[in-house]
């Protein structure tokens, strides 16, 4: 089937909208409780209800779960972190995903990933960067020394799926989630938040990535950082490319607009659930919370 460039835009409702802007107290998820499913068209690691537009949006999925802090340790590439993790273990192992914040960013700031996504089923390590000034390079390293403690040798390792593995990263940590895909093609998804790196080529990337800035980016404008990174991308399947409202701090804090992508993302590539495929191809028309999105079609 002849793949061809989708250039439209998501619809969120104004309602969903305003909600979006708080970055505390958790959206509730209004569907069931997370059961196994077999639904014709999906893989063996699709798990919890069949998607809906409120929930791919929700600040909170349908798995309960819990965290654990995650102390410093010598001889450890990275610094500490919280790891999130979905309670339930009826479902087989989880996908795995690290998030890094960004230039002089607390783990704090990336800490609400953690939460949502695992609460979609995904076991998360929001990392403390060693230094708060660690640039990209540094970053990248610790995003993949984060995935390989959490598949073997974390607290919940048994629930994790080493084979399904993804990194994130704002700002500084996106410019590090591309170096870290270009060092490592075995993981299943990257999604860079307002990247920010020296150099935006990264045309040896082959690691279903999401590219994600926004229109008023003054500390990484898009045109000098995630315009031409995804142009670099941008003639290979499964890379996309998504452009909010907003400034460079807009993905740190919960929004649906975001979400909204990010969940069908993890779990179209990490979980290969094509039951999310409809949220990502075709896209409906712009709205006031987003500017464009660009993929390559089907997927």
């Amino acid at each position: 089937m002849r793949r061809e460039i989708v250039k439209r835009s998501a619809v969120l409702t104004a309602a969903l909208a305003v909600g979006a802007s708080a970055f505390l107290g958790p959206q509730a998820f209004a569907g069931q409780a997370a059961v196994p499913v077999a639904v014709a068209g999906t893989s063996a690691f699709a798990k919890g209800p069949d998607p809906t537009e409120q929930s791919i949006q929700a600040q909170r999925g349908p798995f309960a779960t819990a965290q654990r802090t995650v102390p410093s340790e010598a001889g450890r590439a990275f610094n500490r972190g919280t790891v999130h993790y979905p309670t339930d273990t009826s479902h087989g192992t989880y996908g795995a995903v690290v998030v890094s914040p960004g230039f002089f960013g607390p783990e704090f700031s990336v800490a609400w990933y953690g939460s949502t996504l695992a609460s979609h089923g995904f076991v998360v390590l929001t990392l403390e960067t060693n230094f708060l000034f660690d640039q990209p390079d540094a970053r990248a390293t610790q995003l993949l020394a984060g995935l390989d403690w959490l598949a073997a040798r974390s607290p919940v390792k048994d629930r994790v799926d080493p084979n399904r593995l993804a990194v994130m990263g704002h700002s500084m940590g996106g410019g590090g989630t591309l170096i870290a895909a270009s060092r490592n093609p075995a993981l299943k998804a990257a999604i860079p938040l307002t990247p920010w790196n020296t150099s935006p080529d990264f045309s040896t990337v082959t690691v279903p990535t999401l590219v994600l800035g926004t229109d008023n980016d003054t500390v990484a404008p898009v045109a000098r950082h995630a315009d031409p990174m995804y142009a670099s991308l941008r003639d290979k399947p499964d890379e996309g490319y998504v452009k909010l409202r907003g400034d460079h701090f807009t993905p740190i804090r919960y929004t649906a607009a975001a979400t909204r992508f990010i969940v069908p993302w993890l779990k179209r590539y990490v979980d290969e659930d094509t039951r999310y495929s409809r949220f990502l191809c075709p896209l409906p028309a712009p709205d006031a919370t987003l500017v464009s999105f660009e993929l390559r079609c089907p997927v």
